[in-house]
């Protein structure tokens, strides 16, 4: 039983609320009834809370920067991550919530009762001030009455307070219904709500030991099946959500909620003085990033529009690919062969989001590149506690992506029909051709700006000056080392007629080697190549 909050519990309390929130993440998305029925709050608040997760887990030591305390610190990783991977209006609202909780102990030297209760007011001021037009009923009901308890209980110590905050908080939530009409006709609490219930949970085991024991929520009644997916809050009439990220000064910040107050509903903003989480339901997309761009950076700009976006449909099997690639054609030609194409360099959170996205329960995810497959890993992992078996097949070129496509076979046992994936595509050589962007020593001797560069592997085997001799030369080199199948992609800036002369190429010296081309539309390289 601990005494006051350290910076070892601050991490238990994440992780014990992450988890948590993954069991029930289904759960809560079920209860997500406000406006229209079957949301995704609980995955949404999973995703956020894995980037507050994923940032303690790159401060390992949690040392002080001067200006707060251990505890103080990683708390404010904490909400710093939440802030920076926050998605959906609870989860906005919920990275609010833990940066009014370290803004309030950054420096206290000790936590425990009363310090928890001034945190937990610090937070709940943060919330309501994040929300243009604040409801009752929802999350922001549910930690002001945790902090109005905390505050009664009058205690100096941390798990009395603790325990009636829990405790306030699990009643508020049971009452939401009395609050929203669309709960009361659905059957069911606030998902938000219950989100946060099962946080100030974790922080009570965390703190006394003991896991407190509350009744589940009900279920929602049967209805109408929902045409889109649901907000989780604001009115139905706007057609899309728009969220972003902005790096501007407050007073620019205060400018914008104007701005979009008058463009739409359902507004959060949210941030800890240099970046802020911006969260808004509008009919003019264009109008709401603007506004962004008048405020400051935006960027991770993201827009859904509702009524665009079908159910997912889970392949026959229950599998499905996921592919990591860039480029109008290779996306084309990856979902050709049945993938889910996901854009280059995406976060461990969008990767996570592709996946679930499937509606498989196993799914083959393909990176493009080491980085990538760091986050693939990491995704797989993720996805171990969801319930769904993600398995990586390392490729590094959408040529190899290609190739293990082409063996899928549902017939085969998953973990046969992914060995099989990996085979082909290590049996797939991947080459690709691109413009040096400054001189430079590379293992095939110096190379100046401006010099044609062709890539074996990820390595430099050859340096010319014309782009089509070199594309040449390194088609001969890879089938040099024996091929069958020669594939090439080629890039959005590739000259007009490079495929054509490579063909013709091939056809001349290699008669026996079948040739497919495509137009891949990636950046930076003007031909893709693999030989199998």
């Amino acid at each position: 039983m601990l005494d006051t909050l350290d910076a070892a519990a601050v991490r238990r309390w994440c992780a014990g609320g992450l988890a948590a929130l993954k069991r029930h993440q289904g759960e809560i998305d079920d209860l997500n009834v406000y406006p229209v029925p079957d949301g995704d709050t609980g995955t949404n608040l999973v995703l956020t809370l894995t980037s507050a997760q994923q940032a303690l887990a790159m401060d390992l030591d949690t040392v002080a920067d001067g200006a707060s305390t251990a505890h103080g610190h990683a708390l404010r990783l904490m909400a710093r991550g939440a802030l920076l991977g926050a998605r959906g209006n609870s989860g906005v609202i919920l990275s609010q919530i833990l940066q009014g909780l370290a803004d309030a102990l950054a420096t206290t030297p000790t936590v425990r009762g009363p310090e928890l209760a001034a945190a937990l007011r610090a937070a709940t001021t943060a919330a309501y001030a994040a929300v243009a037009r604040p409801v009752e009923g929802t999350l922001l009901t549910v930690v002001s009455a945790a902090a109005e308890a905390a505050e009664r209980a009058g205690s100096d110590e941390l798990r009395a307070v603790a325990r009636a905050a829990a405790s306030a908080a699990a009643t508020a939530l049971a009452r939401t219904p009395e609050q929203l009409p669309e709960l009361a006709r659905a059957g069911v609490v606030d998902a938000g709500g219950q989100g946060l219930c099962l946080l100030l949970d974790a922080l009570v085991e965390v703190v006394t030991g003991e896991s407190p024991e509350r009744p589940a929520p009900p279920a929602p009644r049967a209805g109408p099946a929902p045409h889109g997916p649901s907000r989780e809050t604001g009115s139905t009439g706007y057609a899309y959500e728009v969220q972003f990220l902005l790096d501007a000064g407050a007073e620019a910040v205060g400018r914008l909620r104007d701005t979009l107050t008058a463009l739409g509903d359902s507004l959060v903003v949210v941030g800890d003085g240099d970046t802020w989480q911006v969260h808004v339901h509008v009919d003019d997309v264009g109008a709401a990033i603007e506004a962004g761009v008048v405020a400051g950076r935006p960027y991770q700009i993201s827009v859904t529009r509702f009524a665009d976006q079908p159910a997912p449909v889970a392949a026959p099997d229950g599998r499905a690919a996921v592919v990591v690639a860039t480029g109008a054609g290779i996306a084309e030609l990856l979902a050709a062969e049945g993938a889910v194409v996901v854009p280059s360099n995406p976060s461990t959170g969008e990767l996570l989001d592709a996946v679930r996205a499937t509606g498989a329960a196993r799914v083959v995810v393909l990176p493009d590149a080491p980085a990538t497959q760091a986050v693939a890993n990491q995704v797989a992992e993720q996805a171990h506690q969801l319930g769904l078996r993600v398995s990586v097949v390392p490729t590094r070129s959408p040529v190899q992506a290609l190739a293990a496509l082409a063996v899928r076979d549902p017939s085969r046992h998953f973990a046969d029909d992914v060995i099989a994936m990996a085979e082909a595509a290590g049996a797939c050589r991947h080459a690709e051709v691109c413009h040096a962007g400054r001189d430079a020593l590379t293992v095939a001797g110096p190379c100046r700006a401006g010099d044609v560069l062709a890539l074996v592997e990820g390595e430099v085997h050859l340096i010319g000056v014309d782009l089509v001799d070199t594309c040449v030369a390194l088609v001969d080199r890879l089938l040099g080392g024996g091929g069958e199948l020669v594939t090439l992609l080629v890039g959005a800036d590739a000259p007009e007629g490079l495929a054509d002369a490579v063909c013709e190429h091939l056809a001349r010296r290699w008669p026996f080697v079948e040739v497919q081309a495509y137009p891949g539309g990636q950046p930076h390289y003007p031909l893709l190549v693999g030989v199998e």
